[in-house]
């Protein structure tokens, strides 16, 4: 099997991205990062701020280049510098609401832009790959916790349908071609942020992400928080979801890097998440608790094509790649809120002589 050194991480500027970038520099991988800015604000802007305050953490320079997948003259131009030996890749639109009002931009640059990555990868004779794909493509669940084993493709939007039909194209890659050895990440719901607080998630467009809303309205940035439901099949009639330390999915990518290099799988699939179910009002209320902060909500009607539970089974991941989800809501919820404090603007508050004001 091959030795892993170098590794091109696409989306490396994102929020799950810039902290598998720490996690891989403290493995003692060589990182090389793209991004294409297309979650950010217009793109313009010096983006990559969250890489340099990543170098900052560990020490490490992080090579970069602003690339979009769909551009292959300069994807190849990365390739043909760099000898890389596997790729990570995060890169794709990703926002719940506009994959469905906007359909074919999704598409085009989540799956365009996969069969690009991969084409490039087998001209330079790259089959190692770790892709970024999400517990949405199990759509709504027939028995809870969640295994591997669920049937994909009953999928509610058209986001979590780009990672299905990636999943399945991967799957008959490695089927045309032995060479390939895959293996496709499932996230369940990732929040928090690097306990420094120095790196964390910045939302650009409109979002509805929870523990971002949350602290916002614990800044006071917005009166109050919306809870979509409150009449489910549910111990407090809240959503059920799984909430996974980001800290630990960024390990989890490092942990399959690892599994890459020790036996040949074709394309294997894993959950990483906690495997514990936890509501919206129990986050809420954890976050208020652990921060001393109060977080003002009011209900509204349920969201067409929202899940009532949905939780992982990870044991699988634990088995197979030595990998557990270690970090509890109470830590989640005390980096999340430290990142906010230390950085009311996001990466636009500005990072001098070691401390955010």
């Amino acid at each position: 099997m091959p030795h892993l050194k170098t590794i091109l991480v696409t989306g490396g500027a994102g929020y799950i991205g810039s902290h598998t970038v720490v996690s891989l520099q403290e493995a003692g991988y060589d990182v090389i990062a793209l991004d294409n800015f297309a979650n950010s604000v217009n793109g313009a802007e010096d983006e990559s701020i969250a890489l340099k305050r990543v170098e900052k953490i560990t020490g490490k320079p992080v090579t970069f280049y602003k690339c979009d997948l769909l551009n292959i003259p300069e994807l190849e131009e990365i390739f043909n510098k760099h000898k890389i030996d596997a790729v990570i890749h995060f890169a794709a639109m990703k926002a719940v609401g506009e994959s469905m009002q906007l359909p074919l931009l999704y598409y085009k640059n989540n799956i365009i832009g996969m069969i690009n990555l991969v084409e490039v990868m087998e001209k330079h004779d790259i089959y190692q790959l770790v892709f970024s794909s999400s517990c949405t493509v199990y759509g709504e669940p027939k028995k809870l916790p969640i295994t591997e084993n669920e049937q994909t493709g009953n999928v509610t939007n058209v986001y979590g349908r780009t990672k299905f039909f990636i999943e399945e194209m991967l799957k008959d890659l490695s089927r045309a071609n032995s060479k390939w050895n895959i293996i496709a990440l499932r996230y369940f719901n990732p929040v928090g942020c690097h306990s420094s607080g120095i790196i964390g998630e910045d939302p650009t467009k409109a979002f509805t992400n929870l523990m971002p809303y949350i602290s916002q309205v614990a800044m006071g940035k917005k009166d109050t928080l919306t809870i979509f439901g409150n009449d489910y099949e549910t111990p407090d009639g809240t959503g059920i979801r799984d909430y996974i330390h980001v800290m630990d999915l960024a390990t989890g990518h490092v942990a399959a890097l690892k599994k890459l290099v020790s036996v040949h799988l074709g394309i294997q699939f894993y959950n990483l998440g906690t495997g514990k179910g936890i509501s919206v009002l129990e986050l809420i209320k954890a976050f208020e608790r652990v921060n001393n902060v109060k977080v003002p909500y009011m209900i509204e009607a349920r969201r067409e094509g929202d899940i009532s539970s949905m939780y992982a089974d990870a044991s699988f991941a634990e088995k197979e790649l030595s990998w557990k989800a270690e970090k509890t809501v109470d830590e989640m919820c005390a980096d999340f809120w430290r990142w906010q404090t230390l950085n009311p603007n996001g990466y636009k508050t500005p990072y001098t002589n070691g401390h955010c004001p």
